[in-house]
């Protein structure tokens, strides 16, 4: 892989942290626009989850993200 801002080789791995109430330590994406419920947060029931991989270039520090499915 390589940074789509600089081209640099070297993308170090990470994550993005979720700290949020009842979370699981790491962060998530989900196909559609946001809808809200009737308390104000995001609806997710139904929808697939998909944690985030997120990559730093050394170089420029540009993060890269990409989701994979959940294990």
């Amino acid at each position: 892989m390589r940074c789509t801002q600089c081209d640099g080789a070297d993308l170090e791995p990470g994550f993005i942290e979720d700290n949020g109430e009842a979370s699981q330590g790491y962060g998530r994406w989900i196909p559609g626009p946001l809808e809200r419920g009737i308390f104000g947060g995001a609806r997710r029931m139904g929808k697939p989850r998909w944690i985030i991989d997120a990559f730093r270039c050394t170089r420029c520090s540009h993060l890269e993200l990409f989701v994979r499915p959940k294990d």
